[in-house]
């Protein structure tokens, strides 16, 4: 299973405040479950950094990463797509580079 965990600089950043809430955390196929469970798409992936949970972005009609925040206050997702590599802090309303 792949794992995600936030860089030196992202767990550094001073512009976060909730990095400590972080782990490495894994996941298994590379799909929104709860869209997949609907018959839905979504754009892009974002993975909690604290539990785990996949979900889609706020891009997607379902913002399901968004909804495991609000229902959890699980403060910062990151992309699993390939690329660029970033994290978001809701909390602080900002970016993790």
């Amino acid at each position: 299973m792949p794992n995600a965990k936030l860089t030196d600089s992202q767990r550094n950043s001073n512009l976060c405040t909730h990095t400590g809430a972080t782990k490495e955390v894994s996941y298994g196929e590379h799909v929104c479950p709860e869209c997949v469970a609907q018959g839905d798409t979504w754009v892009s992936l974002r993975i909690c950094m604290t539990c785990g949970h996949v979900g889609c972005c706020d891009s997607s009609k379902n913002r399901h990463a968004r909804a495991h925040y609000e229902s959890t206050h699980h403060p910062i997702i990151k992309t699993i797509e390939p690329g660029p590599d970033w994290a978001w802090c809701y909390p602080d309303d900002t970016y993790l580079k």
